[in-house]
């Protein structure tokens, strides 16, 4: 029988409170078929700036559990197919749909922006930010309750960050403000978390705590797609690889994809090497 992956709640992230299953490639959380564990499924599809093309010829899957790692140059799609999964830009061709649903389930899908889409001079705190994340589910009448600010306090503490909950916001490092847009993403229980750059600047210590709350996630479920450059973040967390530019050029299994071949064909238009860090691309900014 079909059934549908479990949902996030902050409180899973607890590893005193919950041991969660791990998802394996044949099966997934609570032993359902790899169809039935599917969270994102993305056919043949494209999508256009006011009917400008920006993305074609993308295909692909993400099931419970597991992430894929979304590499290209500057320009060559990632943050369109980011908007295209949300909703944000047309679609012109093909299907995207979040657990079997198009549009996604209210609720379904987690963002987290670069830390800069967010003011850091805008007067609010770190736990009103994350109380963003619960706006979707409180509507237009409700004000929050117990349940969401226990939510909050919890997806705080999962990230780290529970002590600065009443710092504003832009006191924060960059590191921090990352974090605390990863506990927003959290508040809402997603089960889709869309993650874009989530490393650009971040040092050593921001870096090991994002890793493990998306290891965390993931082992409660969640599916991921996060942008990056960063080869050690891909290897750590990712399982797959998604490359583009402009158009798919290669998906499946982390080390199948990550060939130097395949990363030449995706940075075409420069010279490129890859280390055991990163994609190194002269002059480029990252991808």
């Amino acid at each position: 029988m079909n059934e549908t992956p479990e949902r996030l709640t902050p409180e899973r992230l607890n590893p005193e409170r919950v041991t969660p299953e791990r998802v394996t490639p044949e099966r997934g959380t609570r032993g359902t078929t790899a169809a039935a564990d599917t969270v994102l499924s993305v056919s043949d599809a494209s999508f256009a700036y006011d009917q400008a093309p920006a993305l074609e010829g993308i295909d692909f899957t993400i099931r419970a559990g597991e992430a894929v790692a979304l590499i290209g140059p500057n320009g060559s799609g990632k943050s369109t197919l980011l908007k295209g999964i949300l909703g944000l830009i047309t679609r012109t061709q093909g299907s995207v749909s979040v657990l079997g649903a198009s549009p996604a389930p209210v609720g379904a899908i987690g963002y987290v922006p670069q830390a800069g889409e967010l003011d850091p001079e805008f007067p609010i705190t770190l736990a009103q930010v994350v109380m963003m994340g619960r706006y979707r589910s409180l509507g237009w009448v409700r004000l929050p309750g117990k349940r969401d600010r226990v939510a909050v306090a919890e997806a705080l503490d999962a990230v780290g960050l529970a002590h600065r909950a009443h710092t504003r916001f832009g006191e924060l490092s960059g590191g921090q403000q990352q974090r605390g847009l990863l506990a927003r993403a959290i508040a809402s229980a997603p089960t889709l978390l869309l993650l874009d750059e989530p490393f650009n600047g971040l040092d050593q210590k921001n870096r090991d705590a994002l890793i493990a709350t998306v290891e965390r996630l993931k082992s409660s479920g969640v599916a991921v797609l996060v942008s990056t450059h960063d080869l050690d973040l891909a290897r750590a967390v990712c399982e797959s690889v998604l490359l583009l530019n402009g158009t798919q050029v290669a998906f499946g299994p982390r080390d199948d994809v990550l060939t130097l071949a395949n990363v030449q064909q995706a940075f075409k238009e420069v010279g490129v090497e890859i280390d055991e860090h990163t994609i190194v691309v002269p002059d480029h900014e990252g991808c």
